[in-house]
């Protein structure tokens, strides 16, 4: 879309471009298909007052693409988040094609988060293209592993944060188009039991089981769910034995937990770090940590929302803002900067086989992150 367009935000253009970036599938662990997302994005740059820095994927994840406007960048300025991987497998796009229908369209990564990660880069182009630069330079990032928890972009996403002045984060709006001012933490763990194998019919009293004593360790973590507190413990996947008739020797679970604030993290990580086993001749051992800090509503947080909302009015529609479970690229910077996440489109079905955005939510929300860059000082 160019300058000369009647309407700069008009859904339809901006549709055909969410379109094109939605046809390439982007597994996070298909890095060649993210890179052929991370071309594009990057091709979309060189007409502007820009310059693109490509930093080369590892760990069997894909590229990252930093775009940092012409100006501004001498001082601490405007962080935009964004990221290209998406959770559904290759081939996807066969059960979940590009449909139109009514206000919904649907695809693979629409919602979460392609819609409004395009939505940003069609932003700065029309910043570019009114000529009058933003008060503040703009660096847009690009991660290509947000949906295993952003292990090789992590560090990148911190030392930008810390330079910035203000983060915005291009996920998906919340029920109806709230944004996200807070965030629980995310912690992840993994839990190995190693007993004494015997046979379960001749020698039973020989073994010690690890699968029995895997039961007594999930008992422990489900008790620490704690829904008033906001604290949220799930055993997710667990393995243990090799025959019915074999005393297992090994167990082993995943666990996810998630909690409001630092002060619940600080208590129940080493907690859960420090679980011990009930039964002799038994181990358990515990390795994890905090992925992702909790994202708490800072007073610089809040201010920015004010500013949104504010800015959201003059367009005609109200900001309403929530805090939701789920973590994102935002948990990294809302420590240290001010942050404010769900910018992305509006819509449902995130990560399921039903993925959609609204049509509707396009020009509004394309308008918000123009206003953001064009009034952040």
């Amino acid at each position: 879309m160019t300058a000369t367009t009647a309407n700069p935000f008009d859904s339809s253009s901006i549709l055909d471009g969410i379109r094109r970036w939605v046809e390439i599938e982007t597994p996070t662990e298909v890095p060649a298909q993210v890179n052929k997302l991370a071309d594009l994005v990057t091709d979309g740059y060189h007409d502007l007052p820009a310059t693109v820095e490509r930093i080369a994927g590892k760990d069997g994840c894909g590229d990252h693409v930093v775009a940092r406007s012409s100006w501004g960048q001498d001082a601490p300025g405007i962080l935009v988040l964004s990221h290209l991987d998406t959770v559904h497998p290759l081939g996807f796009i066969e059960r979940l094609p590009f449909t139109i229908e009514g206000d919904s369209v649907f695809g693979p990564g629409i919602y979460d988060m392609k819609g409004g990660a395009y939505l940003a880069y069609h932003a700065f182009r029309q910043i570019c293209a009114d000529g009058a630069r933003s008060p503040l330079g703009i660096t847009q990032m690009f991660v290509s592993d947000e949906e295993i928890g952003s292990p090789t972009s992590r560090a990148l996403i911190e030392t930008e944060g810390r330079k910035a002045k203000y983060v915005l984060v291009t996920e998906p709006a919340r029920d109806g188009g709230k944004i996200v001012t807070g965030r629980k933490g995310v912690a992840r763990f993994e839990v190995f039991i190693k007993g004494v194998p015997s046979h379960a019919g001749t020698r039973p009293e020989d073994g010690r089981s690890a699968i029995r004593e895997l039961g007594n360790v999930i008992q422990t973590l489900e008790a620490m769910n704690d829904l008033k507190r906001g604290v949220s413990v799930n055993v997710g996947v667990v393995r243990g034995g090799t025959k019915p008739n074999v005393i297992a020797e090994e167990a082993y679970a995943e666990v996810d937990m998630r909690v409001p604030g630092i002060a619940e993290s600080d208590e129940l990580v080493p907690r859960i770090l420090g679980l011990k086993s009930r039964t002799e001749g038994v181990s358990v051992t515990v390795t994890g940590e905090l992925n992702r800090p909790p994202y708490e509503k800072s007073n610089s947080g809040a201010a920015l929302y004010e500013h949104a909302k504010t800015l959201a009015a003059e367009i005609g529609f109200d900001l309403v803002d929530t805090f939701t479970g789920g973590g994102s690229d935002g948990n990294f910077t809302a420590p240290h900067t001010a942050t404010l996440d769900g910018l992305g489109v509006d819509g449902k079905g995130a990560h399921t086989h039903y993925e959609q955005m609204y049509i509707s939510s396009i020009e509004p929300r394309a308008r918000l992150l123009h206003r953001l860059y064009q009034t952040l000082r």
